[in-house]
């Protein structure tokens, strides 16, 4: 079951860039707030690293502004954060974290080792059996004058087995020397649980089309980069992982005067892809559209006709 994280939630800010790290806050933001980012981690165990990607997530400032904006996260100054946190760790916090990795490890090691242990118990039971049927097999074979001895020849050889199976047995349990090293995925567990008010930023900075993302958010739209389609958002009805986006959309300023080629060329790339084309913009007259309440934009939807 999911987890609601504690806010507001701590957006890393590092080299111009704005992360989440946390497996729980990013799965209550997609749900709950129709944030997907774009997941840019490497995961070891799938060697093909251009379908699957792990955290953490990255946000487009867009995103990050309006989570900051709605009361549901903060941005946090990650390398400040870091340094100083790690500063102010006392020396039994220390020692206290060391332990907690090195039981983690024995955990795990115990775990990895019972499963060997299992896997060689069946092996060596699945070959019991099998010498066990083929002494039967050949025992049926002999003729009726040899049954006794037979029998008691192979009655012995199956004890012998199974006494050299109890040996085996015990000779395979492993003693734990060393714990299996663990190198754990966050350093939350060092830091203070709350940034302190030194270390949060302002909202960050975005580009003239927040006021249409802001729009289309709350319209209940849920928007990714559009770069692979030409343009500046994908606008999606759902989840993207269950459905496909309408809006190829494209950000305008009011005023702004737009060559007619560039709509025909969006419309029909987005008819040719079964979206639509969408321009949409603030009104001058609310001289505060940039707040990314998006009470003052205008949308246009254009469709290609005919192909």
């Amino acid at each position: 079951m999911d987890t609601q994280p504690s806010l507001p939630i701590p957006i890393s800010y590092i080299s111009g860039s704005y992360y989440l790290f946390s497996i729980d806050a990013v799965t209550y933001l997609r749900r709950e707030h129709h944030i997907c980012g774009v997941l840019i981690g490497t995961l070891p165990q799938i060697p093909q690293q251009n379908v699957f990607l792990g955290l953490p997530l990255e946000l487009m400032p867009e995103e990050a502004r309006l989570l900051v904006e709605k009361g549901v996260a903060c941005i946090v100054d990650e390398v400040k954060l870091q340094k100083d946190g790690m500063k102010s760790v006392m020396e039994a916090d220390r020692h206290r974290y060391l332990q907690d990795l090195e039981n983690q490890g024995l955990q795990a090691m115990r775990f990895q080792t019972s499963r060997k242990e299992q896997r060689k118990e069946e092996a060596l039971k699945n070959l019991d059996e099998k010498r066990a049927a083929k002494a039967r097999k050949s025992a049926q074979k002999q003729n009726g004058a040899d049954e006794t001895p037979g029998s008691e020849f192979f009655v012995g050889d199956e004890q012998g087995a199974d006494s050299s199976q109890t040996s085996r047995r015990a000779s395979n349990v492993t003693q734990l020397q060393n714990a299996m090293g663990v190198t754990p995925a966050t350093s939350q567990s060092l830091l203070p649980s709350e940034p302190p008010a030194n270390q949060l930023l302002p909202l960050p900075e975005v580009p003239s089309s927040y006021p249409l993302f802001a729009h289309l958010h709350s319209e209940g739209y849920y928007l990714s980069p559009g770069l692979r389609f030409g343009c500046q958002y994908l606008a999606y009805p759902g989840d993207p992982l269950r459905f496909h986006s309408h809006f190829l959309t494209v950000s305008a300023d009011w005023d702004e005067e737009i060559d007619l080629m560039d709509i025909i060329v969006g419309g029909r790339l987005g008819t040719g892809v079964k979206k639509g084309f969408l321009i949409g913009g603030a009104e001058n007259k609310d001289e505060e559209a940039g707040n990314g309440s998006g009470s003052s934009v205008r949308t246009f939807s254009i469709e290609w006709a005919g192909m």
